[in-house]
């Protein structure tokens, strides 16, 4: 009898161990809106705030979203944290869990961040993709099978990993999620797109494995810059475009791919 007891309490305490709280859906009875999040290098370090969702009239329908504050005077990588041992809990990356999704709505085009933590503070650093939507729910999709193997017990986002010029409000939500329905943002993998150079001064020239009908430039805010249709020449001049960080939207076909470039 003994022995079974302690069996029994060896595979509950290796099934509470290993339980990952997902999706992160800040709902009351969910998981993430009772969480202790802890913020990090935005200044003075203002809570992340769970609020009714500003926006159901897209492809997210939640009561309720996380909103995070980001500073002009903090850190380009501020974000918050969840605590070791707590809240997701702790897990290892397999086949069936190494695709994290993320649901944001922001004003400004910047990239965001997810990095996975052990018990031991280490990690293999985060991943990073810009939104590509501004003032409306996009969902952003992570890959994080070069992990697969790994057990952590912490989340880290960055929502808004850029440096600022002012506060910037972000607002996210569902984060290992299901995918949403938004084909018109899906690029199949078989279609390939390469810029060079890249940072670049007076031109850019884009290459795809697919026919390039189209294409257009965006800045980093969402504002439009340039765009032409029925393309001959892939060699883009952007000798007027002031340097910063942009965003080069290419049609192919049916299909469109987004690239970030730099203009010095």
């Amino acid at each position: 009898m003994k022995k079974n007891l302690t069996v029994i309490l060896t595979i509950f305490i290796f099934t509470f161990g290993t339980a990952q709280n997902i999706p992160i859906d800040f709902e009351e009875n969910g998981n993430g809106a009772n969480w202790n999040w802890r913020t990090f290098e935005n200044d003075t370090n203002p809570d992340l705030e769970i609020v009714p969702n500003p926006d159901m009239s897209g492809i997210n329908t939640s009561s309720t979203v996380a909103k995070f504050t980001a500073l002009q005077t903090g850190q380009a990588f501020a974000g918050c944290e969840s605590l070791h041992g707590a809240g997701i809990g702790s897990f290892t990356i397999d086949a069936s869990n190494s695709i994290i999704r993320i649901m944001v709505w922001k004003s400004t085009i910047s990239d965001v961040g997810i990095k996975l933590v052990r018990v031991d503070n280490w990690s293999l650093g985060e991943i990073k993709i810009a939104n590509t939507k501004i003032n409306e729910w996009e969902q952003i999709e992570f890959d994080f099978s070069a992990h697969i193997g790994n057990t952590y017990d912490q989340i880290v986002i960055f929502p808004d990993f850029i440096d600022r010029q002012s506060n910037n409000i972000i607002y996210f939500d569902n984060v290992y999620g299901e995918s949403a329905t938004i084909n018109h943002l899906t690029t199949p993998e078989k279609t390939s797109l390469n810029i060079f150079p890249n940072p670049a001064t007076h031109s850019i020239t884009i290459h795809s494995n697919k026919t390039i009908n189209s294409y257009e430039i965006y800045s980093i805010t969402g504002k439009l810059m340039n765009h032409q249709q029925n393309i001959e020449n892939t060699t883009i001049n952007i000798s007027t475009l002031p340097k910063g960080i942009y965003l080069l939207k290419v049609f192919c076909d049916n299909e469109f791919i987004i690239k970030k470039f730099i203009k010095e």
